[in-house]
């Protein structure tokens, strides 16, 4: 459905992973492993259903692997603040970025949809 190699979306969500991948080391290490644990898992998968997405094979496809998408980085969202607000980590960064990612996300969805009316 898309070119991995041109995907902005895909090249962000990569790089905000990597991101994620340190967070949990640096929360691992201050011993917490319940919030590591979900922000590794819903801050990488979220370039996964990407990857997924651009390798559907239907239009339907692409747009249910997008829409996974944007859920887990909304949940990335969600741990992110729940970090910043209990004082466990420092989040500010990465959640400009989620909020980014999760701009692009919604208007690749909606114009998929209004392309295929």
């Amino acid at each position: 459905m898309g070119n991995r190699e041109d995907s902005i979306v895909l090249k962000k969500a990569f790089e905000f992973a990597l991101k994620i991948i340190a967070l949990n080391k640096e929360l691992i290490n201050n011993n917490e492993f319940v919030l590591s644990k979900q922000v590794l898992r819903s801050g990488t998968s979220i370039g996964a259903n990407i990857n997924e997405a651009l390798g559907g094979v239907s239009t339907k496809d692409f747009q249910h692997k997008l829409s996974i998408a944007l859920k887990e980085a909304n949940e990335t969202e969600y741990w992110l603040k729940l970090l910043k607000f209990s004082e466990t980590a420092e989040t500010e960064i990465l959640l400009n970025e989620i909020i980014e990612i999760r701009k692009i996300l919604t208007a690749i969805i909606l114009t998929s949809k209004s392309n295929n009316k």
